[in-house]
């Protein structure tokens, strides 16, 4: 799909054989309009079926009319349109004024939806959205006056579009996305600018404490969701804004999304209240964990320069990360000396994990046990646990998850080696 002013290209679409053209109600919406704009019910049958083989071409959609290639049969190509009365600008005026009022109308639009409210809202308005009995106008090569099998073809294919993206429909009516979503922008911050309350004054935290009693319960907590929400799709065929990463943006979006979704999941996880806050992550631990999520190639060399990593040296981290976290990271890179009564505690735990038979040869150097004649290490954290390492190619390399028993921290180390 390609995107110049108001005016946009979508490529056929392949042949359908098992799927309704329409599976959004505002789809079927239009298809309906079809079957009551058309005299003839064989014509928009016969149309259906072109649709189905695939005899659409590529489809041009701007304001007020759509336009494609149809192709016959015998393979005759005919070009088809069909008109779309444009909204006025007093009927988008009021369109706007309404859907930024709503922060949920937006957030639909974005996620490329568009709940019945929003229509019945517009309707209220004296903007019809859904085009209605009469409001698709054909024009066609084969000399048909009325709604023929090539423009029928040609709705039940826009139909395929408008399930995927509803835009599709405003760009029909007068408006592209970019133009749409820029004037949404502009009233909502007119609107948070006319609107932004002066900032309390607040009053003694000892006071608020000592009224607590008097305080109204706490609303319920949200539900959980299912998945993360999806990111908006920045990266088509319109170049972005010089200097913006459109890939890396979308990247963080939807890791927001993901971290957003597992901090809800916690807050509802019984026991919670009773939980120590974690700590802030370190500009580095995020990059790290961020990395472990496999971004595009070119992201993930952003995240080692912005963190001071090599390539190979971030890769490394994201192992430890993946065994461990924060913890494992920490461990990967925090080179310590424990003092005497942690060393003594790891030394009893080590002569206690082993049989004096079975015991490996380990060379202490801070808080590093490497097992002599092997390429394996074991690493104390300060939190008491056990981390394996495993040396390849000249440098030490997470082998596995902590134990707090040594002997199976070095086993998981050795299994591999």
């Amino acid at each position: 799909m390609t995107e110049v002013s108001t005016e946009r290209v979508f490529e056929a679409l392949p042949p359908v054989r098992e799927r309704a053209f329409a599976r959004s109600w505002w789809g079927r919406a239009w298809l309906k309009a079809l079957e009551d704009s058309a005299l003839d019910g064989r014509q928009v049958k016969a149309g259906r079926r072109h649709a189905r083989a695939g005899a659409v071409g590529a489809v041009s959609i701007r304001p007020g009319r759509l336009t494609a290639l149809v192709r016959d049969s015998d393979g005759t190509l005919h070009r088809s349109d069909v008109l779309v009365q444009q909204l006025s600008e007093a009927q988008w005026d009021r369109f706007l004024g309404l859907v930024a009022e709503r922060a949920g109308h937006i957030a639909a639009l974005l996620d490329r939806d568009m709940p019945p409210h929003l229509v019945e809202d517009a309707a209220a308005a004296g903007v019809d959205l859904l085009p209605g009995i009469g409001d698709l106008e054909a024009e066609c090569a084969c000399g048909s006056w009325d709604h023929c099998a090539h423009t029928a073809a040609l709705c039940h294919q826009v139909a395929r579009l408008l399930d995927q993206d509803p835009f599709v429909l405003l760009l029909l009516r007068g408006r592209g996305e970019r133009d749409l979503l820029d004037e949404l922008r502009e009233r909502g911050a007119a609107r948070t600018t006319a609107r932004a309350p002066e900032p309390p004054a607040g009053i003694p935290a000892r006071e608020a404490f000592a009224a607590r009693e008097a305080l109204p319960p706490l609303p319920e907590p949200p539900p959980m969701v299912d998945a993360p929400g999806r990111p908006p799709v920045l990266t088509g065929d319109t170049p972005p804004a010089p200097g913006l990463d459109a890939a890396a943006l979308e990247f963080l979006i939807a890791d927001a999304a993901i971290r957003a979704r597992q901090l809800l999941a916690e807050a509802l996880a019984p026991g919670h209240e009773h939980t120590p806050v974690p700590e802030e992550p370190t500009l580095r631990q995020d990059a790290v964990r961020m990395a472990a999520s496999c971004p595009p190639e070119h992201v993930t060399a952003r995240l080692a320069a912005g963190c001071g990593y090599g390539r190979a040296e971030l890769a490394r981290a994201v192992r430890a990360w993946e065994y461990g976290g924060a913890a494992g990271l920490s461990v990967l890179e925090d080179d310590w000396t424990p003092g005497t009564e942690a060393r003594a505690r790891a030394v009893d735990r080590l002569a206690a994990a082993w049989q004096d038979d079975d015991a490996p040869r380990l060379w202490a150097t801070g808080n590093r046990w490497t097992a002599v004649g092997t390429d394996t290490q074991l690493r104390y954290g300060r939190d008491g646990r056990w981390w394996p390492y495993r040396k390849e190619g000249g440098h030490w390399q997470p082998a596995g998850p902590s134990d707090h028993d040594p002997a199976a921290a070095l086993a998981g180390a050795l299994l591999d080696d």
